[in-house]
């Protein structure tokens, strides 16, 4: 992967937007008389590359990377790099099949940062891991070799060799994603023993507590429902009962009604036989009196003439 074409608009000197293409796919030199502008095209390349340190752009702020710092009427600065993707094999992952692709970067006066790449929104991160991936790491002290630094390159110890290798190799950034994949793996220990610590401490005895609860409501609900089936053979027993007894006094009922019938009867029969003994007796004592009173008479007559003689 190599630079194709370089679009520069609003950055440092290049107010209007200016394009460089050709650019070799080994070796590139950039000349021109002083002031015309060729520090400032090795620090858009850079920028887009996502330096962090801006003093090596002769800047202190992405602000001061604004044409004029926003006081010509400009307020942003954009930068838009393309890459010849002609090897997929050294390419970046995950762009195999893509020809070429254009990074971009673009600063606001008031502070907005943005990347993109081939128009779509990414992080710097995204960024990063991108030319990384390639072995171009614009942060590394070693990718820009400035005037006077050959001799430190020269001096280095075999500490700082390895290091410098590591970034050539592009092992470092594995190496980084190593380390951080470690320190958050040991967030992530720490925060599973808290997680236990919590279930040991709190959530098991409260959840015990709530299997005993849970064990006693079944064993309630157990009893009850063994009550309910009592009830309901108690009272089958009942109904049972009361049902016979009621069958039973019915046929009481009915021979006592029978009885009530017969003894009606026999009790009109003998109110019968009462009014006709009553007549009876009346005609009796009408005859009676009639011959008592014929008797009386005879007797009277009889004692006045005896007082006569």
């Amino acid at each position: 992967m190599y630079i194709s074409e370089v679009a520069i608009e609003g950055f440092k000197s290049y107010a209007s937007l200016v394009t460089l293409s050709n650019f070799d796919k080994c070796f590139n030199a950039i000349t021109g008389l002083n002031g015309s502008g060729k520090s400032n095209i090795l620090d858009s390349i850079c920028f887009v590359l996502g330096i962090k340190k801006l003093d090596q752009v002769r800047a202190s702020s992405l602000q001061e990377l604004v044409y004029k710092q926003g006081q010509a009427g400009i307020t942003k600065a954009s930068v838009s790099i393309t890459f010849r993707n002609d090897d997929p094999k050294t390419g970046p992952t995950g762009f195999e099949d893509k020809e070429t692709i254009m990074v971009s970067r673009t600063v606001v006066i008031g502070g907005r940062n943005k990347y993109t790449i081939n128009g779509l929104q990414a992080t710097e991160a995204r960024v990063a891991d991108l030319f990384q991936s390639v072995q171009l790491n614009v942060n590394n002290p070693t990718f820009l070799i400035m005037q006077g630094r050959i001799t430190k390159v020269l001096n280095m110890k075999p500490p700082e060799i390895l290091a410098l290798l590591e970034e050539a190799s592009g092992t470092k950034m594995y190496e980084k994603k190593k380390q951080t994949a470690l320190k958050t793996l040991e967030k992530k220990q720490a925060r599973l023993e808290e997680i236990d610590t919590l279930l040991r401490n709190d959530l098991e005895p409260a959840l015990e507590k709530q299997r005993k609860l849970c064990q006693e409501y079944h064993e309630y609900n157990s009893l009850m429902s063994k009550r309910d089936s009592l009830l309901r053979f108690c009272l089958a027993y009942d109904h049972v009962k009361c049902t016979r007894v009621i069958e039973s006094g019915g046929a009481e009922v009915a021979a006592m009604e029978h009885d009530l019938e017969v003894k009606a009867v026999e009790c009109a029969e003998r109110q019968r036989e009462a009014a006709e003994l009553a007549a009876q007796a009346k005609d009796l004592a009408t005859e009676k009196e009639v011959t008592m009173g014929g008797e009386m008479r005879e007797l009277k007559k009889a004692m006045d003439e005896l007082q006569l003689k």
